[in-house]
């Protein structure tokens, strides 16, 4: 019996079950309808995740079994070195394991190429993200591209450390992306699976994987809403290193220079041609044009004619 044929049969099983046991509320039953016809996989990329992943599955399974609909939970373990992999198995899920610490955006996309339903949702293993969101963010994924966790004031759980860089890369990404990003790196979504594809050779091999695919569906006018969403404390320690923040940062600048590169470069000209400028003016009381008014003025016309060239790349690559 293949994994997809297991799966649904644990699903249907339990729908019964499920019904018969505990009556549904008006809200329930309104999101559980507007899930006829749909399916989901569910992908969970875990590395060294043995104290949260089993409770992490059997949540998912309890959530997605009273809906009735077709569903798959595929665990990525990516090289873990404690008992993570066998955890995901007792739970029940479908285990792909890396041979080797591939990254986490790599188990992502080995988890959603393998994944046989229409739709596909990520969450992370450790516990943070509720997995009692996915009926109802499935259900707002008919008529959108991709629905994002929007974690907002629960994020009072990321360290407060970290919240300043988050803060700067989230108003940054929105400035690039020309509409406001709520979560850049919300690790809870769901997507038409079909929609998600064609970005995958784009996507990194690490953290920066859901930034990435914000800024792709987002740069491509995907149809992309937020739902708020409780954010939980992690079981374990979290893998994001200082230095990630820098990595994030270029990212958000390569894939905004890949897509609309004129929204990086005309800033960037227009900043040293007023510099340019107003050093022209000056210089003209003293009747000296300097170097640097020369500099800057040159300097804005070279950046804005690499972005023009950038801007008809960026088309030629994109064009249907």
């Amino acid at each position: 019996m293949d994994a997809k044929t297991t799966t649904k049969g644990r699903a249907g099983k339990g729908t019964g079950a499920a019904v018969r046991s505990a009556p549904r509320t008006k809200k329930e039953i309104k999101v559980i309808d507007g899930l006829r016809d749909m399916s989901l996989s569910v992908v969970i990329p875990a590395y060294n995740e043995e104290g949260a992943v089993r409770r992490t599955i059997e949540e998912v399974f309890s959530v997605l079994r009273p809906t009735g609909i077709p569903f798959e939970v595929i665990v990525v373990d990516d090289g873990s070195q404690d008992d993570t992999r066998n955890e995901a198995e007792a739970a029940g899920a479908i285990v792909l394991a890396n041979q080797v610490n591939a990254g986490y955006g790599a188990s992502l996309k080995r988890g959603v190429k393998a994944a046989t339903m229409e739709y596909v949702a990520i969450m992370d293993a450790d516990g943070t993200y509720p997995a009692r969101y996915l009926p109802e963010m499935l259900a707002m994924c008919r008529d959108q591209d991709m629905v994002v966790g929007d974690r907002g004031a629960a994020m009072k759980n990321v360290p407060l450390i970290r919240r300043p860089a988050k803060w700067f890369l989230n108003k940054f990404a929105s400035f690039l992306a020309e509409r406001r990003l709520n979560d850049l790196n919300s690790g809870l979504r769901v997507f038409r699976k079909s929609e998600l594809i064609p970005f995958l050779p784009l996507l990194p091999q690490n953290f920066s994987f859901t930034t990435t695919i914000t800024l792709c569906m987002s740069h491509n006018g995907k149809r992309m809403i937020y739902t708020p969403i409780e954010y939980g404390k992690r079981v374990g320690k979290s893998k994001i290193r200082p230095i990630d923040f820098i990595n994030f940062l270029i990212l958000i600048l390569r894939i905004a220079t890949l897509f609309n590169p004129l929204r990086v470069f005309i800033p960037l000209g227009l900043f040293f041609f007023v510099i340019g400028g107003l050093k022209l003016i000056y210089d003209f009381f003293l009747d000296n044009v300097s170097e640097t008014a020369i500099f800057g003025l040159l300097a804005a016309i070279m950046i804005w004619s690499l972005g023009l060239i950038a801007d008809m790349i960026s088309r030629l690559h994109l064009r249907p």
